[in-house]
């Protein structure tokens, strides 16, 4: 029995591993695949009945069930508690276990314990991991759901009391050594060897990318060469290029077949590829730039939390001390980040679906954003995913309906299934069809075979009977003593000398090169005077194989995936907006420049996935920089390439549909698919287009550039002014005799700024912002929070001097008034700011925030105002403020928004950016 590939724990996710195991794979299937039908049975411990049911059940104890594993949602407690596994919420998590314990567990008796600050950061971090868990886990069960919903049956031959069964089974009970019959529209459920074949055209661009159907064949596949002419060693045949060979998830398009199972479950070509992706997915831009945020403010914690911790111990009291440490550390967190991010996802994800975008993992919106490389499969996304007639052509070359009429009349009167090609001719035919065919009645047909490669069909007209012969070319072409030549709708017969032979072989060359697949299209006249003795059965005249002999070249048919219309001006469109397009391709590289060109990819020199293979990252990295077309691309190819350009320093995307595209979805930083793609690829998706067109995602692009701007707006103007205050926080604390501000006050002030900011998801966003590839930079945060954050503490610590000096709050006993002035001109300065920093241009006249925005900041504003009038503000230790007090912090207020728009100014001009 073969020796199978496990699906041990062991196997890692990584492309190394996934590379190894497939070659592995593919020496044992070409091991199969090289051996005479009935030695390959013998090897599977199979015979033509078919396996007994005790082999059954010893291989399905072996085997399993022929089941594809890939990525199964974890159960929703596991799901859940990875919601919370979020750096700024575990940092909340953290601070509120701090504020249980100082609050709480160590409160004062006499006071009782105060959980308003555990509380309050709790149940922050709890309703982000909420949100987040709820949108992903619908998204996965909807999919889980989908699935379970459907079952697939096979044909298989099995052997019962001695004697052969043949019935439909589930697919999940097959395997290897199983016996199964295939028809035209059959999928096959497993890998397999056949060992009988009638016409049978097979569909494998699932798994290759090519769109026409590949023929097999049975019998043993040629041996291997040891040694090309230099003595070196020669790559061996790729298992899906063997003509014997059949792999799970394709179908068959024509004829029919019997095949022996070679390998099921995640042994096949589709499993292991699926057991590959299995484990942690790769960390995205998102994920990296999450980090670093929370590493930079982290850092920041380090290093102000000890200094006011110990300035505060050695000026004042330890216990005091303690306490605004902890506030300290709250105050520089963005307590509502998780939350802003997840709204701002979640809004992103609602408008994308209005486009028909489902999003499957929020922190792919982000990823969308950010995303300066989008590279796409061919098939089905440049491309129709469909094949027409693009041209049919006399023997010289030119346009010729003549060719469209023979062609139409061979499709129409063939009797087996009708192939892509068929219908591609019947289709350009269209309504002249019935007279095109209404002269002709069907006498007798020549089938196609993979010998012949051609097909024939004899029809009859009141002048006699015709042989009408389609075909690959050099076939056709071989059976022609004959062109017709001139635009008579008869034509001219004229000899084809061996001089007109090199030029139509030139010309069906030139063809070729453009990307198109030619058939030949030729005819034999039989006058009705010939037909006096041929030979007849049935009252019909019997035609062989034979007759198709000194047959008249008529022309040439060409056939192409077409572009999609909307794919060049989509293109064209992310070109603006700053998205490299790369064409990565398992199809071969003259069709593939075809299609490039015809939607505008100028696509220079092409790459082919072999050419890859003795490269390391960093020289893959740098070829694809200057490579837009790979073609011939393996499925480990293809997320290697995406991995290289990812090292390279780049976020990308990745588009595409079938089992080939998995990995390269999973490996990319936000990988998209569409409905109609195979589960493992949409499994592997974070976004799901529900129309296959790149229009679409020139929506999502911008909506993801909207998203991460409104998301860094929070991030960079809470965290440089939490610096500021922290900043402030610091001098103070060297300066005065009491603490600067009450802690709980301190903590309100954080909460009540971030439940404004929470409209922040609906704030507009200038268009010059939405130009670009926007990635998370940490080095951009600490430059901003550097910058700005200090322009608040200057104003600050006036409003210290004006405190201590005008308002004579200068001892412990005036502390109150104190804290009170500072808390109202800290949150109405940090609020109004706001307006002054979401925006590049000048705010309210060129740039001016949505109302939400609006209307939420100017409530800030008022709680600050009022709150220290109030009796809930009296509890907290604030004071009222005396009406000359309000002057000031006009003055302040103002002289804070224009030295913070002239520093927004020179940090444009100096480092070219700002949100």
């Amino acid at each position: 029995m073969l020796t199978f590939l496990s699906r041990g724990a062991e196997r890692t996710a990584t492309l190394d591993t996934a590379r190894q195991s497939n070659t592995a794979r593919s020496a044992e299937l070409l091991a199969i695949a090289r051996m005479a039908p009935d030695a390959a049975l013998r090897h599977l411990g199979s015979a033509p009945e078919g396996l007994t049911p005790a082999d059954v059940r010893d291989l399905l104890e072996s085997f399993g069930p022929n089941d594809i594993r890939h990525d199964r949602p974890a159960p929703a407690a596991v799901q859940f508690l990875k919601a919370f596994a979020n750096p700024f919420v575990l940092i909340l998590l953290f601070l509120a276990g701090v504020m249980f314990v100082t609050d709480v567990v160590l409160a004062d008796p006499s006071d009782g314990p105060d959980y308003k600050g555990f509380l309050t950061i709790s149940t922050m971090a709890t309703i982000s991991a909420v949100m987040r868990f709820w949108q992903e886990y619908r998204a996965g069960n909807a999919a889980e759901k989908l699935r379970a919903m459907v079952t697939t049956t096979a044909t298989v031959t099995r052997c019962l009391d001695g004697k052969p069964v043949t019935g439909e089974k589930d697919i999940q009970g097959i395997v290897p050594g199983d016996i199964l019959s295939f028809a035209a529209g059959d999928m096959l459920p497993a890998d397999v060897c056949f060992l009988k074949t009638k016409d049978l055209q097979i569909n494998q661009s699932m798994l290759t990318g090519e769109a026409m159907p590949v023929e097999k064949a049975a019998g043993a596949l040629a041996p291997a060469a040891p040694s090309g002419p230099t003595g070196d060693p020669l790559q061996d045949v790729d298992p899906l290029g063997a003509d014997n060979l059949g792999f799970m998830g394709t179908s068959v398009v024509s004829g029919s077949g019997t095949a022996v199972v070679v390998a099921t479950g995640n042994r096949t070509a589709f499993g292991s590829l699926a057991a590959s992706l299995s484990g942690t997915r790769p960390e995205t831009a998102f994920d990296t730039g999450i980090k670093k945020v929370s590493m930079t403010l982290i850092r920041f914690m380090l290093i102000m939390v000890p200094t006011v911790f110990v300035i505060n111990g050695l000026t004042k009291d330890w216990t005091s001390a303690f306490l605004f440490g902890v506030t300290t550390a709250v105050g520089l967190t963005p307590e509502m980040l998780p939350l802003v991010v997840t709204a701002n996802l979640a809004k992103g994800a609602t408008l994308m679906s209005r486009h028909r975008v489902i999003v499957r993992r929020l922190n792919s919106i982000q990823n969308l954003g950010a995303m300066d490389v989008l590279a796409t499969d061919k098939t089905g996304t440049l491309t129709e995913d469909r094949i027409v007639l693009e041209r049919h052509l006399d023997s010289t070359g030119r346009g010729s309906e003549r060719t469209l009429l023979f062609a139409a009349v061979n499709a129409h009167f063939q009797t087996g299934l009708r192939g892509l090609l068929d219908r591609a001719i019947l289709d350009s035919a269209g309504d002249e069809l019935p007279r095109i065919t209404g002269a002709y009645t069907l006498v007798d047909e020549m089938p196609f075979d993979f010998a012949r490669r051609r097909l024939s069909v004899v029809v009859e007209d009141l002048s006699g009977h015709t042989v009408v012969t389609k075909g690959a070319v050099e076939e056709v072409l071989g059976l022609c003593t004959q062109e017709l030549t001139g635009r008579v709708p008869g034509g001219t017969a004229a000899p084809l000398s061996d001089a007109r032979r090199v030029e139509i072989e030139e010309l069906v060359a030139e063809q070729n090169a453009l990307g198109l697949r030619v058939l030949a299209v030729a005819v034999r006249e039989i006058p009705a005077a010939e037909l006096v003795g041929k030979p007849a059965s049935g009252g019909h005249l019997d035609y062989s194989v034979q007759d198709e002999r000194d047959m008249t070249l008529v022309g040439f048919l060409t056939f192409l995936d077409p572009p999609k219309a909307s794919a060049g001006p989509a293109l064209a469109s992310l070109a603006r907006n700053g998205v490299a397009v790369k064409v990565i391709t398992g199809d071969g590289a003259l069709v593939a420049q075809k299609v490039c060109a015809d939607v505008g990819l100028d696509t220079g020199a092409v790459v082919l996935g072999q050419e890859t293979e003795a490269l390391d990252l960093a020289q893959l990295g740098e070829l694809a920089e200057r490579t837009t077309l790979f073609a011939k691309v393996n499925p480990a190819q293809k997320a290697r390439i995406i991995e290289a350009m990812r090292e390279h320093g780049h976020t990308v995307g990745y588009l595409g549909d079938g089992v080939n595209d998995a990995a390269a979805l999973r490996t990319a930083d936000v990988g998209i698919s569409v409905d109609t793609a195979v589960d493992i690829a949409k499994e592997s998706a974070d976004i799901i287009l529900l129309d296959k067109d790149l229009t679409v995602l020139e929506h999502g692009v911008i909506e993801g550039r909207r998203t991460f701007v409104n998301t860094m707006k929070y991030i960079k103007m809470t965290a440089s002014s939490n610096f500021g205050n922290m900043f402030s926080v610091l001098v103070a604390s060297a300066l005065l005799p009491f603490l600067p501000m009450i802690p709980v006050v301190t903590l309100l002030q954080g909460l009540v700024y971030d439940i404004s900011m929470l409209t922040l998801p609906w704030d507009k966003v200038d268009q010059k912002e939405l130009s670009r590839p926007r990635a998370w930079e940490s080095e951009s945060l600490s430059r901003f929070m550097v910058w700005i954050g200090p322009l608040s503490s200057i104003f600050d610590i006036s409003t210290y001097a004006l405190m201590w000096f005008v308002f004579a709050a200068n001892t412990p006993e005036h502390a109150a008034l104190f804290q009170s002035g500072w808390f109202v001109e800290s949150i109405i300065s940090q609020t109004v700011i706001v307006h002054i920093l979401r925006t590049r241009r000048i705010p309210f006249l060129q740039s001016r925030a949505s109302r939400s925005v609006l209307l939420a900041t100017l409530a800030v504003c008022a709680f600050g105002l009022l709150l220290p009038f109030t009796g809930f503000g009296a509890s907290l230790g604030l004071v009222a403020l005396p009406w000359t007090y309000f002057p000031w912090l006009v003055l302040t207020i103002a002289a804070y928004g224009l030295v913070a728009e002239t520093a927004k100014r020179v940090f444009i001009r100096r480092f070219g950016a700002w949100i």
